[in-house]
């Protein structure tokens, strides 16, 4: 077995955002097998011995954003963007050739900067290296430009149709749903091999220790209060309005919506919106996204700031009534905490998850009395639940761990090397 030198390539690897939290799962797969992961991207928080920060790679960059900005939303493009273009992703070019060089990298492993336009001349600075070098590429693709209403009107579609993704033949194609594998090869006539999201589900999860174990306390719950985990971005794909609308059904005085994160870059018009629906419904509305953070730390006046993972395990109930997700990594963290969910039954779901046979309460894309019904005999009915999150940890150590991540993996790098390297 040789040991392979991995380039892994984005527009940002740093924080909690699905692109990153994965990647940082396919590296560890990997390292455990004794290959190197090394990094390139605009923002980081990976080792800076192993890294290359590029900052015109990141798609917050003044001239990316710029760039962006007057490509999509119109129609027509001035020969001052097309100049641009080219002239960043010629610069971008020549930093690939650099970090391929510096870590002695054998396969390029593109993190979305393949298939979602968010920096225009980084996907184009890949095609162009790529196809010059022919070197050998694994395309991971989280989101596709065509999934996303903002694209759709643009001034830059050749640049799309050659880049987003491109035909290469040294590229090995990766999609995260079976939905998307069917739109890649429609569209761009490209097989692909799916690779779902993945959990450790071998090994348990962190339950409340004695760092996390106020976090109730914190948050301003007593003990006989019942906690509804709503663990998402506030964003109106989200559907956090069927949250509400539940436990205005339910009309329990100790059920409590808890939201654990910021509404992000989106605007805080929905927040707004779902304040003022949940004071017509009665229910108790939190926000605790100042509470929470990538990890769980001490802020400089000694208060805590917990992670994600410190709320599950206080969780008594989960919320996922989303309306579209890529794949649905919240939901996969519910049956990891062996937590019962609602999950409204968006498309991913429908044909990647669902026929797995996944106990869940499930609604389609508005609420009944059934379904209200269910989730307070969840709720009741310890036995009853233990037996659905139960069956529901078993089916996803299953379908969705990272045993099935590594076996993905050997086949992919076996393509490259002729060697079953993992």
């Amino acid at each position: 077995m040789n040991p392979q030198h991995l380039g892994f390539v984005s527009t940002r690897f740093s924080g909690t955002d699905g692109v990153s939290l994965e990647s940082s799962k396919w590296a560890q797969i990997l390292w455990d097998h004794r290959h190197i992961s090394y990094w390139y991207a605009g923002k980081l928080d990976r080792n800076p011995e192993i890294s290359m920060l590029v900052p015109e790679a990141h798609f917050a960059h003044p001239e990316v954003a710029a760039i962006t900005e007057q490509a999509f939303g119109r129609l027509k493009r001035t020969p001052e963007l097309t100049a641009k273009i080219n002239d960043l992703a010629s610069f971008l070019k020549r930093t690939l050739y650099d970090f391929v060089t510096q870590f002695k990298i054998d396969i390029l492993v593109v993190q979305n900067a393949l298939c979602i336009p968010m920096n225009i001349p980084l996907g184009v600075a890949l095609t162009h290296f790529i196809a010059e070098t022919e070197f050998p590429v694994i395309a991971h693709h989280h989101d596709f430009y065509w999934e996303r209403d903002r694209f759709a009107v643009n001034s830059v579609e050749d640049y799309l149709e050659m880049a987003f993704p491109p035909r290469l033949p040294t590229i090995q194609h990766v999609t995260i749903n079976s939905t998307a594998q069917l739109d890649l090869a429609h569209r761009k006539g490209c097989p692909s091999i799916l690779v779902p999201n993945v959990l450790d589900f071998e090994t348990p999860a962190p339950e409340i220790d004695e760092y996390s174990k106020d976090f109730r306390e914190q948050i301003g719950l007593s003990q006989d209060d019942i906690l509804v985990l709503q663990p998402t971005r506030v964003i109106p794909r989200k559907g956090i309005e069927h949250s509400i609308s539940l436990l205005g059904q339910l009309n329990d005085p100790r059920l409590k919506l808890v939201v654990t994160h910021a509404s992000g870059d989106e605007g805080i018009e929905y927040q707004h919106a779902l304040v003022e629906m949940a004071e017509h419904h009665e229910v108790d509305l939190r926000f605790v996204d100042e509470l929470i953070g990538e990890e769980r730390y001490l802020k400089e006046d000694g208060s805590k700031v917990y992670s994600l993972w410190d709320a599950y395990p206080h969780a008594d109930f989960v919320t996922y009534p989303s309306l579209y997700e890529g794949f649905g990594n919240a939901l996969l963290e519910a049956f990891y905490f062996r937590k019962p969910v609602l999950v409204n039954r968006y498309a991913i779901y429908r044909t990647d998850i669902e026929p797995k046979g996944f106990k869940v309460i499930a609604m389609d894309g508005y609420l009944t009395k059934s379904v209200a019904s269910e989730v307070r005999r969840v709720i009741d009915d310890e036995e009853y639940r233990n037996h659905m999150v139960d069956h529901n940890l078993e089916l996803a150590t299953a379908f969705f761990s990272y045993s099935v991540l590594r076996r993905k993996l050997r086949a992919i790098v076996c393509n490259f090397t002729g060697q079953d390297d993992l």
